[in-house]
């Protein structure tokens, strides 16, 4: 990993365009290739990124990294201010709550809880930022991501707005829905999860150790 932080201007042209004018920010550079731009507020959300397969190419003053889209995020440096690279070792993964473990694992074999027609893709769908818990496609054979929460907050919300938009990106799984699934979801979390398209479901543990017909109540 590589951490710098510099006096720098970002410029993206891809789908969009973005512009981020000169300011001091941290550039986080990954071993799997991805750049992320932050600022020292918004906790872990970057203000720009690219993601891999992507291509760092860097000149005095000048970083480019364009993806196989063509999409290019242009870091133009005045002053950098601190350059340092650390190794990580390996990712032992992340240790999952229990319940949340349980609940990912009775989803995932009854599927159809979901709705009529569901089927099953995989748990711990792989992507470059994080395993999704679930991918499943609907009666209509589109894709649907299902992010697995005891607690359903906010940041749940997020970490799944971040996954659709990865997996979004990928013509053979796009157009990719999301349902954001807990015990107990919190109002901002619904309300946010609801703005942004993705179905919330209210999960009873409980209820779904036994199998019943009410498995779940649908939002």
């Amino acid at each position: 990993m590589r951490l710098v932080i510099a006096r720098c201007q970002v410029d993206y042209a891809g789908r969009l365009t973005a512009h981020l004018p000169m300011a001091n920010r941290l550039l986080l550079v990954k071993a799997d290739g991805s750049l992320s731009v932050h600022s020292d507020d918004r906790a872990y959300k970057p203000l720009n990124w690219m993601t891999p397969p992507c291509w760092l190419t860097e000149e005095p003053g000048l970083w480019t990294v364009q993806n196989k889209a063509g999409e290019k995020l242009v870091i133009t440096i005045e002053e950098i201010l601190h350059d340092a690279k650390h190794e990580l070792g390996a990712e032992p993964g992340l240790v999952k709550d229990g319940v949340e473990a349980h609940l990912q694992e009775l989803l995932a074999e009854h599927i159809t809880t979901l709705g009529d027609g569901y089927t099953l893709v995989r748990r711990e769908f792989p992507t470059a930022i994080g395993p999704v818990d679930i991918m499943c496609r609907d009666s209509d054979g589109a894709s649907v991501a299902v992010e697995i929460k005891r607690r359903g907050e906010i940041d749940g919300v997020e970490q799944l707005t971040r996954y659709l938009d990865l997996l979004n990106r990928d013509p053979l799984l796009a157009p990719v829905r999301g349902v954001f699934a807990a015990q107990l979801i919190k109002p901002q979390a619904r309300t946010l999860a609801e703005d942004r398209g993705i179905r919330c479901v209210t999960l009873d543990y409980n209820t779904l150790r036994g199998i019943e017909s009410d498995e779940f109540r649908l939002f």
